[in-house]
């Protein structure tokens, strides 16, 4: 049947997440050394012993980046002395600035050319289980609608963001494929919520996985060409 919708997985789809999130990490390290000196030099034991507190506490953070990071500075800063107040104020000031580089984002240079291309055609959406805002990046225009995880509480592999997403475009699941480079978040998670699955692949990894992909692209250029395949 012909493609209407197509979703896309964000971070290491449209760019590539590693460099973004070191530097994320080191101007929001910076910044903390300035503004609360009392953390030290806080180990990244403690903070992992902290996030492994929280989700334990509450699953649904895992899937909520936003609020997880917020309360791992939180209770950081709390362990460090700060009192209450001051310790929510500098956990959401030093939440943004980790935000901020977060989105200082170099996209792959087919990325305009071919969402440009296919939103002429398709409606696009975007499923991500990151906290990455299309709007901060200059790309919402493309779509007709985010899905994040942080908003909907659940994300993927669980087919009910995927479910969503058919229902936002009002499309069958035999209209609509997803790209991502996860094997088991974009691929496995599209596959078993009846859609179908490209995976974006630049590195040519060997699959090592169960269920296959329908189809799997290096270049985002290759994607309007897949998209005729099936559409004839």
């Amino acid at each position: 049947m012909t493609v209407k919708l197509i979703t896309f997985d964000l971070d290491d789809t449209l760019w590539n997440i590693g460099p973004v999130m070191h530097s994320a990490e080191a101007a929001l390290r910076d910044w903390l050394a300035i503004n609360a000196p009392r953390l030290g030099d806080f180990p990244i034991e403690a903070l992992w012993a902290i996030r492994h507190q929280l989700t334990e506490a509450d699953p649904s953070l895992k899937h909520r980046l936003s609020e997880l990071r917020r309360r791992i500075l939180l209770h950081a800063l709390q362990a460090a002395g700060y009192p209450a107040d001051e310790a929510v104020e500098l956990s959401e000031q030093g939440f943004q600035v980790f935000l901020e580089a977060r989105h200082a984002v170099e996209l792959f240079p087919d990325v305009h050319p071919t969402l440009e291309q296919l939103a002429n055609r398709y409606t696009l959406g975007v499923l991500t289980n990151g906290n990455a805002e299309v709007k901060r990046l200059g790309l919402a225009d493309y779509f007709r609608f985010t899905l994040c995880a942080e908003e909907l509480g659940v994300g993927k592999p669980d087919p009910r963001p995927f479910r969503e997403a058919l229902a936002r475009a009002g499309v069958s699941e035999s209209q609509a494929v997803h790209i991502g480079d996860h094997p088991e978040d974009d691929v496995a998670g599209a596959k078993m919520a009846g859609l179908r699955a490209i995976w974006f692949n630049p590195g040519r990894k060997p699959w090592s996985e169960g269920t296959r992909p329908d189809a799997e692209i290096q270049r985002l250029t290759e994607l309007p060409a897949v998209l005729e395949r099936w559409n004839h």
